[in-house]
């Protein structure tokens, strides 16, 4: 399929204007993300509903902590990535080709109906690269009358983003660091690009932010603080922000991020946020969400086990009747 967002610039070149790396692409080549190539002076999506993985996953899993707890929702995902992380956790999907089914965008949104989904995630690769097919099917699962949900590193050019998110629903964003050197370094990218994407995602849809603590690296005090002081001052202190436990992964081999880092980070996220989840660990309270106002647990979580008997229907705390910030409806 022919892509969206670029320009044809003469010597049979293109440029590609999806992302802030504005690829400038010879004939014959692929940009950076790999998946948008050049024939002919024409740019193409080469995974247009081309679909490596699909699943039904509960909803925390995503994660989304305050986004219909406790439901399904039908994951999808492709292969390619516009970051070059060195520490990459699911390098097998985004840094390598893979095996591919035909899944069109109308065959996905009955499949969610039909499983009970809350909608479709996309996810596991970054799914902004697969645009057309992106746009295609959220507009196909909104007229469903299902939700969409984007897992995303955020980088993305401002015209695309904002012909999607009419029909986005819920984001979780990485906040993979806040200085630009660690984005440089390990991601190839700009930090800059991506916290303008937190910010206006948020004004439209339901938005959380995950970090993932790497360990020397973007893990400074100082560093974490001005972090979450940020996602407060521009996206509002109840964002939920998900701080979680790095592995050695791909081409990084540090060591993995122990319990008592995790739960310093979290102490200085909770100077600025209210509420803060702990991620690839298992703490005794590291993903329950407690009511702001009185103290209540409202959600306890095991593992993707939750149980909701504090919460009303309506998604408030079902002890005073304050509201979470908890899409339920």
């Amino acid at each position: 399929m022919e892509a969206a967002f670029y320009e044809k610039i003469g010597d049979g070149r293109v440029a590609c204007k999806l992302c802030p790396h504005n690829c400038v692409i010879a004939e014959g080549r692929r940009g950076i993300c790999r998946v948008r190539e050049n024939r002919g002076g024409t740019l193409y999506a080469l995974t247009y509903a081309r679909v490596a993985s699909v699943a039904m996953d509960p909803i925390e899993k995503k994660p989304l902590y305050h986004f219909y707890p406790g439901g399904d929702i039908l994951s999808i995902g492709t292969w390619g990535c516009n970051f070059s992380c060195r520490f990459c956790q699911n390098w097998t999907l985004s840094m390598q080709e893979v095996e591919t089914e035909e899944f069109p965008p109308d065959r996905l949104a009955a499949t969610a109906a039909s499983r009970g989904s809350i909608g479709v995630a996309y996810t596991y690769n970054e799914p902004t690269i697969w645009w057309e097919y992106l746009y295609d099917s959220c507009r196909a699962v909104r007229e469903a009358g299902l939700k969409n949900v984007l897992v995303t590193n955020g980088f993305v050019n401002m015209e695309p983003l904002e012909k999607l998110l009419p029909y986005v629903d819920a984001m979780n964003i990485d906040i993979k660091a806040f200085h630009e050197g660690f984005y440089k370094e390990l991601c190839g990218v700009k930090l800059e690009s991506v916290l303008e994407v937190v910010e206006r995602a948020s004004k439209n849809c339901h938005v959380e932010v995950t970090t993932l603590i790497v360990p020397g690296h973007n893990d400074a005090p100082k560093e974490l603080d001005n972090l979450a002081s940020w996602v407060a001052e521009h996206c509002g202190r109840q964002t939920p922000a998900h701080l979680s436990a790095y592995f050695p992964r791909y081409k990084l081999d540090v060591e993995a991020t122990g319990e008592s880092l995790l739960l310093h980070s979290r102490e200085i996220f909770r100077k600025h946020l209210d509420y803060v989840y702990l991620g690839n660990v298992s703490t005794a309270d590291g993903s329950d969400t407690d009511c702001v106002k009185c103290g209540a647990k409202v959600i306890a979580r095991s593992g993707y086990r939750i149980d909701t008997a504090g919460m009303s229907q309506d998604g408030r705390c079902a002890n005073c009747g304050f509201d979470n910030n908890m899409v339920n409806s």
